[in-house]
């Protein structure tokens, strides 16, 4: 996945600036980022503070890591239900 060129923090920044009355062409134009991309964010990241947003990275992080553990206990599950019907 690409990374993108703005932190979390400079994200919550830019929609906070959003917030307080800037136009969002300005802010596209500003700093160099599409109508979508803005929207995109607003949508995900509107109403956070940078604290929540570390606390959002990190959850986000934590659940891909169980889904990949979930993921690899079911494929072991899965084997040894296929080796046990072998054997009987």
């Amino acid at each position: 996945m690409r990374k993108s060129r703005f932190s979390e923090e400079q994200i919550v920044g830019i929609i906070q600036e959003y917030a307080a009355g800037a136009k969002a062409s300005e802010l596209c134009r500003r700093f160099g980022m599409s109508d979508a991309t803005f929207y995109k964010w607003k949508a995900k990241y509107g109403g956070l503070q940078v604290n929540e947003v570390k606390r959002l990275k990190d959850l986000e992080a934590e659940n891909g890591k169980l889904k990949k553990l979930l993921a690899e206990t079911m494929l072991d599950n899965d084997a040894l239900k296929g080796l046990l019907a072998k054997n009987f």
